[in-house]
């Protein structure tokens, strides 16, 4: 078994990487990060399966007015097991986080470009890697004909990097998933494919307002400089919180929790303005150990404090706001099974553990699911130049199809 999936992989290469290029090649960037949106992409994966002989195909669209065609596309494959008694998942995204500054890249981010084993494009690892690599993992059983003893499905969902409102959270308000379901979401991992994620900590993005008085830069007298208020605060607090919430957790890749003060909005057009609002973000990635509603409320606190102090107004508002779900149980079937593939397909004993970002695995474990994050990346999702390295792919693929067969 493991030799012809091996080979029947190998077999496939070609079309893999054919197929990895023209993932990246479609612009499916988050509609709320100002993109188009998942209908392409969508609509090109199921061209491309339609005659591969899965059990069924099926689309779960989500409405969605911020798009011009009104859905969010979500789309299930299934190959039915001899038993058929539970189904194992692979679940992967087809949205992207926006290309940044396209002068550090050195192709364009949506025409991808081979080069030294790589392929680089945005969306290369975040997630069209791991999409390729379940899709041509279900490929290989079909041609196969292996018949495995449990259901398989893949969903390629939408919205995964906004929050997934519109995919994976849409597709458990649907009921598709039975308490017995396994779940393998490849979203992280490490660059030898060594680290099983089992859990992940708490997320909460806020977007923070500060309201001043505009008004012209040489008449500071009369203005109150929302700019430089907002600064004192995010300085401010940045320090309360990394010093105030400094528990570790050695199952986490980075141990602490972090408040990070990251998106910053356009104040003013001109520099001869004194601005009188001002818009940052923070992105917080939060140990389970903390409850997330408490230090939303600390926060609120500080910011009252703050504005009173400095007779200015801020605004604290939740923006993604996700409690970190119970890790999966490392003795779990779904991680022995994983375990089993990787170390009869790479000869490696992966370890378990945390990260701080946040996947559909996540929301599944809060829905009461045993899920598990795995694949083989160089982490350079969200950068300038991502890129995938084609071996990684070829292997992971090797390593879906094995566990597949052998469910």
């Amino acid at each position: 078994m493991k030799e012809k999936i091996i080979q029947i992989v190998e077999k496939l290469k070609p079309e893999i990487i054919t197929s990895m290029k023209k993932f990246v090649s479609i612009n499916s960037v988050n509609p709320r990060s100002g993109g188009p949106g998942e209908k392409e992409m969508a609509e090109w994966l199921e061209d491309l399966i339609k005659d591969w002989s899965f059990d069924s195909v099926e689309r779960y669209d989500a409405k969605d007015d911020i798009v011009p065609y009104g859905f969010r596309p979500n789309i299930v494959a299934r190959i039915k097991g001899s038993e058929g008694k539970r189904t194992i998942w692979i679940i992967t995204h087809m949205d992207k986080v926006p290309a940044g500054d396209l002068s550090l890249w050195e192709n364009d981010p949506f025409d991808p470009l081979e080069k030294d084993g790589k392929i680089f494009g945005r969306g290369a690892e975040d997630n069209g890697a791991s999409l390729i690599a379940s899709l041509y993992a279900a490929k290989a059983i079909l041609e196969l004909k292996i018949k495995p003893k449990d259901n398989i499905a893949l969903a390629f969902v939408s919205d995964e990097e906004t929050g997934s409102d519109y995919g994976i959270k849409h597709l458990l308000e649907l009921g598709l998933f039975n308490k017995s379901d396994l779940f393998i979401v490849p979203d992280a991992g490490e660059p030898d494919g060594s680290f099983i994620e089992i859990a992940e900590k708490s997320i909460a993005w806020l977007k923070i307002t500060t309201f001043g008085k505009q008004a012209h830069a040489s008449r500071p007298d009369i203005a109150k400089n929302a700019h430089r208020f907002a600064l004192k605060f995010a300085s401010q607090l940045d320090e309360y919180l990394n010093k105030k919430y400094n528990l570790e957790n050695k199952l986490f890749d980075y141990p602490k929790s972090s408040f990070e003060p990251t998106k910053k909005e356009n104040n003013v057009d001109n520099v001869n303005t004194i601005p009188g609002t001002d818009v940052v973000y923070f992105d917080c990635r939060i140990l389970p150990e903390y409850n997330i509603e408490e230090i939303f409320e600390d926060i609120t606190n500080f910011a009252n404090k703050f504005s009173k102090e400095y007779n200015v107004e801020i605004h604290v508002e939740k923006l993604q706001f996700e409690q970190a779900a119970p890790p999966t149980n490392k003795d779990s079937e779904i991680v022995i099974k994983l375990k089993s593939a990787i170390k009869e397909l790479r000869n490696l004993e992966p370890k378990v553990g945390g990260i701080g970002g946040g996947t559909c695995a996540a929301i599944v474990r809060r829905a009461g699911f045993p899920a598990v994050v795995w694949a083989t990346l160089d982490e350079t999702a969200h950068q300038p130049n991502e890129y995938v390295v084609i071996n990684n792919l070829i292997e992971d693929t090797k390593v879906y199809t094995y566990l597949m067969a052998n469910s």
